[in-house]
């Protein structure tokens, strides 16, 4: 199966080199990794040229020009350039445990989306990985707030990972499927401008077309970089949106990845 690893990013250099450290760092590389980059400065564009050339990494940098939040827009394009069979995406503050990948491809499944977890770093804990690069984490690190999600056990995950259709706890920074799922509705909605729900909304109509949620515990394990939230002015339009798609059990979107394929 061939992989694509898409990583969300704007304008945060150090931590996504730090991610991009831990990517290479996997007992199972993925095909191809592509950054889906909504609109940074050039400086982004240099580290990536550069990690480029120095890693064994298969990289695309996927870019479109800063008009505010257009998370949705920056990885159908990203998605659009793919060339794996199953995508796996991920934020670029999202440093990877080691057995990422073999873990996500390991639970992959026809007829459904993985749904994985996140690991929180605290604000302290975020700034000593970033001063000295470090990209190890366990159970056992300081500075991590919920240390149940750093867990990594096999028999674990196979005992509480489980299959159950809903939109709670919904996180493109974690998720996974395959690419032909996502052109089956449209991948995501560009209509989406602004942070949030445009990754529940993709979520339902990917439920409403029959495919289901399965999600991932105890495996595929990544520790969140702490950062300022981002501004929620956008939600009650977004709000609209999402709650239009479960109304009306919609299962595709005018305004999608076709754009690009």
């Amino acid at each position: 199966m061939r992989v694509s690893l898409i990583i969300t990013t704007y304008n945060r250099v150090d931590a996504l080199s730090l991610v991009l450290r831990s990517v290479q760092s996997q007992t199972v590389l993925p095909k191809e990794v592509i950054i889906a980059d909504d609109g940074s400065a050039k400086e982004t564009q240099k580290m990536i040229l550069d990690f480029k050339v120095a890693s064994q990494l298969n990289l695309t940098h996927s870019w479109q020009k800063d008009k505010g939040f257009r998370a949705a827009k920056s990885r159908n394009k990203a998605i659009a350039k793919s060339k794996g069979d199953y995508i796996i995406l991920i934020d670029g503050d999202m440093v990877l445990h080691p057995k990422f990948i073999e873990d996500h491809i390991g639970h992959a499944e026809s007829g459904c989306f993985i749904q994985g977890t996140r690991v929180l770093l605290t604000q302290s804990a975020t700034q000593d990985a970033l001063v000295k690069m470090k990209t190890n984490f366990s159970f056992l690190s300081g500075g991590i707030q919920n240390h149940k999600n750093a867990i990594h056990s096999n028999f674990l995950s196979r005992l509480f990972s489980k299959k159950k259709n809903y939109l709670r706890g919904i996180k493109t920074c974690n998720m996974a499927f395959f690419k032909q799922d996502c052109i089956n509705i449209n991948g995501f909605n560009n209509d989406f401008e602004g942070w949030g729900r445009e990754d529940s909304e993709f979520v339902v109509r990917l439920l409403n077309s029959g495919i289901h949620r399965k999600n991932l515990r105890f495996n595929a394990i990544q520790f969140h970089l702490w950062h300022h939230e981002n501004t929620r002015s956008s939600l009650q339009q977004n709000d609209i949106l999402l709650q239009n798609a479960i109304d009306n059990n919609i299962n595709w979107c005018d305004n999608g990845i076709d754009r690009y394929l």
